[in-house]
């Protein structure tokens, strides 16, 4: 697994004999859905050169064009796609899997309070606006950005009022003696009747149209073999968990790998269009071109 070149977005595309690179982060559902590909079990499937990173700094990665394949948040899509194709598949969305507004004390007005997030260009914070809209027009105070790993201690420990968390925060936030205050997600599906779009997979156009179809064809195959087998994926996934309890690394990729990241489907595109047109709306992003999410 290589580590980020910092000449990387001058480089050309990968050629065909070439290793693609792609960058992904090291949570349990992604780790996951690439095992088999990175490993060498897809037939037909394009060699990998892997590096591990977190969403926010692949979504970075990918509005400075770095990288021929990576997972990013949906959020960014606005900003990538004249170079970036969504690939239909290996992606994250779903139900009942949405970011959590968490507080030390249970049920706090957050008016004029300072709130954590993760990123200003991550799908959680879309959500959290497109709440807040609703639930707090105007009342918000500031918004910090933290690492996600550092949220959480920093509300117990009273240096922020609250905090909107992601990932396995929803099984662990307990553990730090927070409340929930308010499901994104919950909101989410209840006022679109959608599922939650998450994480993208998306692939540089300069690839060409077979071989974007190759890749999507390959994250597929992918998928399909880590449900075929999950024990094969384990080795892989714990490696890279971050000392998470491997209980906790299932229940993650329960809720995250569904049918979506098979195959995004009429009711993926339409969650995706929908939170992009939504947060368009709110000014929170720049307006989708029509055909913009077209997969080529």
């Amino acid at each position: 697994m290589s580590p980020t070149s910092p000449d990387s977005s001058q480089q050309p595309p990968a050629s065909p004999s070439q290793p693609l690179r792609i960058a992904y982060s090291p949570c349990p559902n992604d780790t996951f859905v690439f095992d088999a590909w990175a490993h060498g079990r897809i037939p037909g499937g394009p060699a990998l050169d892997v590096t591990f990173a977190d969403i926010d700094v692949t979504n970075g990665m990918a509005e400075r064009g770095e990288f021929d394949v990576l997972k990013v948040s949906y959020a960014v899509l606005p900003y990538v796609l004249d170079t970036y194709a969504l690939l239909p598949c290996g992606g994250a969305l779903g139900r009942g899997c949405g970011p959590l507004v968490l507080t030390r004390e249970p049920g706090v007005d957050l008016t004029g309070r300072t709130v954590a997030v993760p990123s200003e260009k991550s799908t959680a914070y879309l959500l959290f606006r497109l709440w807040a809209a609703d639930a707090l027009p105007g009342r918000i105070g500031e918004i910090v950005v933290l690492p996600f790993h550092e949220i959480m201690p920093a509300v117990r420990d009273g240096r922020i009022d609250a905090g909107l968390v992601i990932h396995e925060a929803r099984f662990t936030y307990q553990n730090y003696g927070l409340h929930k205050l308010a499901d994104m997600g919950e909101h989410w599906e209840r006022t679109t009747g959608l599922p939650i779009p998450l994480g993208a997979i998306i692939a540089k156009r300069s690839l060409g149209r077979e071989r974007l179809r190759v890749l999507a064809e390959s994250a597929r195959a992918s998928v399909r073999a880590a449900w075929d087998d999950p024990e094969a994926s384990r080795p892989y996934v714990l490696e890279h968990a971050q000392e998470m309890d491997p209980k906790v690394a299932d229940q993650h990729i329960g809720l995250y790998v569904n049918e979506f990241t098979a195959d995004l489907g009429e009711e993926g595109y339409a969650a995706v269009r929908g939170l992009l047109t939504r947060a368009a709306a709110e000014g929170l992003v720049p307006a989708l071109a029509p055909d913009a999410l077209h997969f080529p």
